[in-house]
């Protein structure tokens, strides 16, 4: 089969879509069908790049180092036109989104989209509440154009069909348990945090940014802190509001973004992962956090509604006071944080990625097919 992806964000820009999407390509790769990216053009990218499509992008506002694509209907449709693919994954619903929805659908061509981030949520946390349910009928519009959407929960698959979105699917997620592991700690890497074997470090991964609600993540550590002094936390990403959180945080260690090993390494070096995000749709650190033998305090909502068993491989927590009160309570008990750890780890290492390469490949399929159905019962007729 031939399939192509279209997405405003990817790797080496680093966030949830980006690395979600470059992991859905190389399991459809590793399955044997032909795959073409659709994106915006990176810095770093040469003239041209094997079986990618490079379009115009922009800087995101407040974002510089993300991009979002520029429209390219017209462009789609030549290059589709000339050889199509058999059908077309829309990961994004920026302008690049739209257009290449666009194409797909004058030419015939099935479309599944993602639900990957959920702007109606931004809105609030950027203080644009009065445009929450804007940007949810726009999203709505956005996908309901499209054969299928694809969501990484149960939860959010009735959400959105509670808010009129059709032909809703859960692909389910995974976490390579491979690299991401307990094994990955180092004792050298927390030494540079200035923490010792037995230290406490609570780490926090991801886009250092308003919409992340990082304040009470601050208000936990400042509480864990009265009671262990000597306790570290560990930033790892960037975003807006670093500079402005070194700033009034000078004890704060920050490490910048970090990929592969490396960030397998920071993770597995935590004590006690604090997530205190309430606008993911999933959250992939999470799984990530879990594989890598930390335990999490989250809210019950997203991969750890989905994953984490509350009082087994960590906290899911209802409010902003549970945040802080199972903050302190895994603080102050090491045994209990290393078997919930270990307990964590067990339970990612049964999430398979090639089971979600499986499982997308097999959507992709049916819509071809059904697709391909649909317009031979018309030319026959």
């Amino acid at each position: 089969m031939r399939y192509a992806i279209v997405t405003e964000t990817y790797p080496p820009e680093v966030n949830g879509v980006a690395l979600t999407v470059q992991g859905l390509e190389t399991g459809l790769r590793q399955r044997g069908h032909a795959v073409s990216v659709v994106r915006p053009r990176q810095p770093t990218d040469a003239m041209q790049v094997d079986d990618t499509l490079l379009v115009r992008g922009a800087s995101l506002p407040r974002y510089p180092g993300l991009k979002f694509g520029l429209p390219a209907t017209r462009r789609l449709i030549s290059e589709w036109k000339e050889s199509p693919p058999d059908a077309i994954y829309v990961a994004t619903e920026g302008p690049l989104g739209w257009s290449a929805s666009r194409a797909a659908r004058r030419l015939g061509i099935p479309v599944a989209t993602g639900f990957h981030t959920r702007f109606d949520e931004y809105m609030r946390d950027y203080g644009m509440r009065f445009l929450q349910h804007t940007a949810l009928r726009w999203m709505r519009r956005f996908h309901n154009g499209a054969d299928a959407t694809l969501v990484p929960t149960r939860e959010l698959a009735e959400f959105l069909r509670s808010q009129g979105f059709d032909h809703v699917v859960r692909l389910a997620r995974a976490v390579d348990a491979s690299h991401f592991s307990p094994l990955r700690r180092d004792d050298d890497l927390r030494a540079q945090w200035g923490v010792g074997a037995d230290g406490l470090v609570a780490i926090y991964v991801g886009r250092i940014a308003a919409e992340k609600n990082l304040e009470l993540a601050v208000k936990a550590f400042r509480a864990l802190k009265q009671q262990h002094p000597d306790a570290r936390f560990v930033w790892v990403g960037d975003g807006p509001s670093r500079a402005k959180l070194a700033q009034d945080n000078p004890d704060f260690v920050f490490c910048g973004v970090q990929r592969g090993d490396a960030l397998a390494r920071h993770f597995a070096s935590g004590d006690l992962f604090l997530f205190p995000s309430h606008s993911e749709t999933f959250g992939n650190v999470t799984l990530e956090a879990m594989a890598s033998g930390v335990p999490t305090v989250a809210f019950n909502y997203g991969a750890v509604r989905e994953h984490l068993l509350d009082g087994v491989h960590g906290a899911a927590v209802q409010d902003d006071a549970g945040f802080v009160d199972a903050t302190l309570r895994l603080a102050a008990d090491p045994a209990r944080r290393r078997a919930m750890g270990q307990a964590a780890s067990d339970a990612m290492r049964a999430l398979r990625p090639e089971q979600v390469a499986t499982d997308f490949d097999a959507l992709l399929t049916e819509l071809a097919q059904t697709r391909g159905s649909h317009h031979a019962s018309i030319a026959t007729a």
